[in-house]
């Protein structure tokens, strides 16, 4: 891509969002960075210019893609956590979920494409999770919305490659970004499932303390946009290469139970 672009990354006051917005902004490009409160952003990156955006309000995503005018790079990163047993998480959960992980995004992709098309040249960037293909006990909600953002951007990728926009898929692994602190907890009291639960929430913890760094993955995601040809998907960190090559190669059955163990639990 050319030397100068307008970036849009979403969830950019902190974590990954906040990494790629910088390193956008090094490398001399024009960076809009949201929040749903840009006014109480604690660490403000020069040269990143804040915008509000609620990705389940339709007009805030109206108002925000707006402001940043003509977007070339758009970086779907804003999301939240989640974990529960499917019994004990509401449809009501499901949808909230969905609505920012999944149709926020899509959304985003769907206000910025025309633009894109029309000036024949753009990159767009869904940054999912390797839960969206590793699939743990008590994720079903997370880890089927970000298998869902995968699902749109392969679809997408070559109904707009002819207007000279790219598509990728950047799925980082165990990262260090705090959302442990932020994880919606679904397990009522009395729940059936609570030690199980308890089990599995404390595995994911301990290994996000250890985690990649952010900035690891802002790179890589500032690399994967700024490439001319990039592939469908990047995934990075956990052993991701060996990770995913187990997922291809282990009989499901077998490949879930590994996952389960990983996580601390007992299965036969």
């Amino acid at each position: 891509m050319s030397e100068h672009w307008t970036v849009l990354v979403t969830g950019a006051s902190s974590g990954i969002g906040a990494s790629a917005a910088r390193i956008f902004v090094e490398r001399g490009h024009r960076v809009f960075g949201t929040s749903r409160n840009p006014e109480t952003v604690a660490h403000r990156i020069p040269g990143v210019q804040y915008l509000r955006l609620d990705q389940t309000d339709k007009a805030s995503i109206a108002d925000c893609v707006a402001q940043a005018g003509e977007v070339d790079i758009l970086v779907n990163n804003a999301g939240e956590s989640q974990i529960g047993a499917l019994e004990d998480v509401s449809v009501d959960d499901f949808e909230k979920l969905y609505t920012t992980n999944v149709f926020g995004p899509v959304a985003l992709t769907k206000a910025v494409l025309p633009g894109m098309r029309e000036r024949r040249r753009g990159a767009i960037i869904m940054v999912g999770s390797m839960a969206g293909t590793l699939h743990v006990p008590f994720r079903s909600t997370y880890s089927s919305a970000k298998s869902a953002l995968h699902t749109v951007a392969d679809c997408l990728r070559y109904e707009v490659a002819p207007f000279g926009i790219t598509v990728s898929t950047v799925e980082p692994g165990v990262i260090a970004t705090g959302i442990e602190t932020r994880r919606n907890r679904i397990v009522p009291e009395g729940s059936a499932y609570r030690e199980a639960f308890q089990t599995v929430d404390a595995a994911m913890a301990a290994r996000e303390e250890h985690g990649m760094a952010t900035d690891d993955l802002g790179r890589l995601i500032v690399d994967v946009a700024l490439n001319p040809d990039p592939k469908p998907l990047y995934a990075k960190g956990s052993n991701a290469p060996l990770i995913m090559a187990a997922e291809r190669l282990l009989p499901a059955r077998l490949f879930l139970k590994f996952l389960a163990r990983m996580h601390g639990l007992k299965v036969r």
